[in-house]
């Protein structure tokens, strides 16, 4: 037996006709009820969800090497955050500059830093960090971090107040994550490229370029005004008998 054509009301086809407030597409950005903080970046504000970095969350910042800008980049954010609560610094590649952080704004009294003796202290202690909420954002180096302790690092995240950010080597995007927000870091000249690896959103198709004012003179590595590379480097050029700096 055929089933009578369904006929629609007036009112019901004006109702079909209006947004879904409440209906994510794919081809926008995710919008949620979670704490974002401006990364100070205007250009990359606008590609995140929510428009900054977020809390609660573990976030991934894949370097193609170590001292290219990627604290250049947290710099607003951790000078915000330093004003009222504690930085942690988990084995940094680099000696933390005291006279750098004061330029930078930091509260030097409210950066911790932790040198563990192997990795698996350091992800032990950024996970009791998260765990008892004792500092407001921690920042993270790691070469190598089994899927198993990004999944621990990720659910310590989600339960504490607290802004985590991972920094890993740039080959590492090959591998999975439960990472919500990953973003790879190329050197360029003046500043740093940008490509978002994964986002609750559009996949970004393109690189782009954030200008980092502080940038050394000496480490701008492209000729080409904000030339980005397009090659993936498969691994990480480590940097020997740097001086101590904040980069």
């Amino acid at each position: 037996m055929l089933c009578p054509p369904l006929i629609q009301s007036e009112s019901t086809r004006a109702l079909l006709q209006l947004p879904l407030q409440d209906v994510w597409r794919a081809s926008e950005l995710a919008l949620s009820r979670s704490t974002t903080c401006t990364t100070g970046h205007a250009a990359l504000d606008a590609e995140l969800p929510n428009g900054g970095w977020p809390r609660s969350a573990l976030v991934e910042v894949l370097l193609q090497q170590a001292g290219i800008g990627e604290m250049q980049l947290l710099k607003p954010t951790l000078a915000k955050l330093a004003a009222t609560q504690r930085i942690a610094l988990i084995q940094p590649p680099y000696l933390p500059h005291a006279m750098t952080c004061k330029s930078w704004g930091l509260v030097d009294r409210n950066l911790l830093w932790l040198r563990p003796s192997s990795s698996a202290d350091a992800l032990w202690s950024a996970e009791q960090i998260l765990k008892n909420g004792s500092c407001g954002a921690v920042v993270l180096w790691q070469s190598n971090v089994r899927s198993e302790s990004l999944r621990r690092l990720n659910l310590a995240a989600q339960s504490t107040d607290t802004w985590l950010w991972l920094i890993r080597p740039l080959s590492s995007s090959v591998d999975s994550s439960p990472s919500p927000l990953r973003i790879g870091l190329r050197p360029a000249l003046g500043g740093v490229s940008v490509d978002i690896i994964k986002r609750r959103g559009p996949h970004c198709d393109n690189p782009f370029f954030i200008p980092l004012a502080d940038m050394p003179a000496g480490r701008q590595h492209l000729d080409v005004d904000h030339e980005i590379t397009v090659k993936r480097v498969p691994s990480t050029t480590a940097i020997r008998n740097a001086a101590a700096i904040l980069v």
